[in-house]
């Protein structure tokens, strides 16, 4: 299994949702419902404040793929994509700010926030496509499952909840694999004890520490 990327940025991350809430809430907070398509504008790049957005593209043969993921404090939008087909999706209710290029590059504090705003995509990025490089397919859900606790996940009394509704063709498009086959994967997971889920139908991360409120 591959390291899971750090996620040591946390202060920094608040530090970031603070200066964007102070100084641009009032002209560009939107609110969009889960499952709203989120407009992606030339020069412009949207910020999460809470929620989560799905990124995906469609290929040629018609396929949806799935790119990433963007949550609290991480940034996505056209500038940071040459993927034609692009398209971003939310996956759960979000409060988003959108900032025009022009705005990051007058200001130093915003542009070095933004800075290490996509450092933290870069390596989830880095840490997806090692995930392709693993044979069995079970290594891959399991890293990716690992991943999304580890950044995306809430403490609760079993281990980490992961409150996004992922599709197991969602997961398979990420992992290079079949719908029937993270099916398979999954059922075994919940088998093994590893994988749990709740009355809501959230996955739960059991084996994972859970994090202190």
């Amino acid at each position: 299994m591959v390291a899971i990327p750090s996620r040591g940025l946390s202060q920094k991350h608040e530090g970031f949702r603070e200066l964007l809430e102070n100084n641009y809430q009032k002209r560009n907070l939107v609110h969009l419902t889960s499952g709203s398509v989120v407009p992606l504008l030339k020069n412009s790049v949207w910020l999460v404040l809470r929620g989560m957005v799905k990124l995906g593209a469609v290929s040629v043969h018609g396929d949806e793929l799935l790119l990433g993921l963007a949550g609290p404090n991480e940034p996505f939008g056209e500038p940071f994509s040459s993927v034609e087909a692009y398209e971003a999706v939310t996956l759960t209710d979000c409060d988003l700010i959108c900032l025009t290029m022009a705005e990051i590059e007058q200001s130093p504090q915003l542009a070095i926030a933004m800075m290490e705003a996509v450092g933290t995509r870069y390596r989830q990025a880095e840490y997806m496509l090692s995930l392709l490089g693993l044979r069995r397919v079970e290594e891959r859900v399991r890293g990716f499952l690992e991943l999304l606790a580890q950044d995306y996940g809430q403490s609760c009394n079993e281990g980490l909840r992961l409150n996004l509704r992922l599709t197991h063709q969602d997961m398979a498009s990420a992992l290079s694999t079949t719908r029937v086959t993270v099916t398979r994967v999954i059922g075994l997971l919940r088998d093994e004890g590893w994988l749990k889920i709740d009355p809501q139908r959230h996955l739960v991360i059991s084996h994972l520490p859970r994090r202190s409120h």
